[in-house]
């Protein structure tokens, strides 16, 4: 198992998220006070007003005891055969999980078995980047906020100017009365404050199941999936950020996912970029094989 995972591990290193870094800009400049390269909270400005309908910043939850990372699953319901952090899966959402060959949780397997989408460098999709080593970057402006996920490079757009959520029809959404949009990796996302610091979140028109997965573990997700998230700014260096997600085609009930606080870092700090390679990934397997298979 320990040479398993060891491999398991090298393999992270190219292909997967590494526990995030946040790398300081250098500058040739005398007497620039450049921020840490550790993750930290942001200080200068501590102890301000929490800014009324403002999210934006550099947020990880890699501080203290809460980390950002699941790699275990969902955080509020890892997958370590407790029976309180079992799915309620309907029977199709429970054939589907036990098709999935993942390479973290209960079931893993090694990692010649596995058929994870991310190991093809498939996108992780939504709501499987909220639950990928999170740390966010936001923007936003008068009609949306653009989050900028720490993996791979991807974003996603939340609009924030009044538009309804649109309705899920086959193979796709109805945008603007009837007009026909195709599934995204991203979901359309449609947020409205309900207080001057929360921004309620409801995001469909996902993937199928053949392209995503919920979590790492293996865990199914749909494209009849609804995602509520809740994301409250607590103080002004605090986020917290909640997950429920209904799927009647996967679980028999909504469930919640995680509840998450994260940290507001130093705005000027440069965060490494992590990304999949499928030249990397088929270098690593020409080179070593499923060495971990033989132990």
């Amino acid at each position: 198992m320990l040479n398993r995972w060891l491999v398991v591990m090298a393999l992270l290193c190219v292909a997967f998220a590494w526990p995030v870094k946040s790398w300081a800009q250098q500058s040739s400049s005398a007497g620039k006070d450049w921020p840490s390269t550790n993750p930290t909270r942001s200080t200068a400005d501590k102890g301000k007003p929490v800014p009324v309908h403002d999210l934006s910043g550099l947020w990880s939850g890699l501080w203290g005891a809460r980390l950002g990372a699941q790699p275990g699953g969902v955080q509020l319901h890892p997958n370590n055969g407790k029976p309180e952090n079992e799915p309620p899966y309907t029977p199709y959402g429970l054939q589907l999980y036990k098709s999935h060959k993942a390479l973290e949780g209960k079931d893993q397997v090694s990692p010649s078995e596995n058929n994870d989408p991310r190991v093809r460098c498939e996108p992780l999709g939504f709501p499987h980047a909220n639950h990928y080593d999170l740390g966010v970057r936001i923007f936003q402006d008068a009609s949306k906020l653009a989050m900028l996920y720490q993996y791979n490079n991807r974003w996603r757009i939340i609009w924030t100017d009044g538009r309804p959520l649109p309705k899920l029809v086959e193979g796709g959404v109805e945008v603007n009365g009837g007009e026909y949009r195709e599934q995204r990796y991203f979901g359309y996302s449609v947020g409205k404050w309900i207080d001057d610091y929360t921004l309620e979140v409801e995001t469909v028109g996902t993937m199928p199941e053949d392209h995503v997965w919920l979590d790492n573990t293996g865990r199914p997700i749909s494209d009849q999936v609804r995602v509520t998230e809740t994301l409250k700014r607590v103080d002004y260096d605090t986020l917290e950020w909640s997950e429920t997600i209904e799927d009647p085609k996967i679980y028999t009930k909504p469930w919640n996912t995680m509840k998450l606080d994260l940290a507001l870092q130093d705005p000027r700090v440069d965060v490494l970029t992590r990304y999949c390679s499928p030249m990397e990934y088929q270098k690593y397997m020409e080179m070593f094989g499923d060495t971990a298979s033989a132990q």
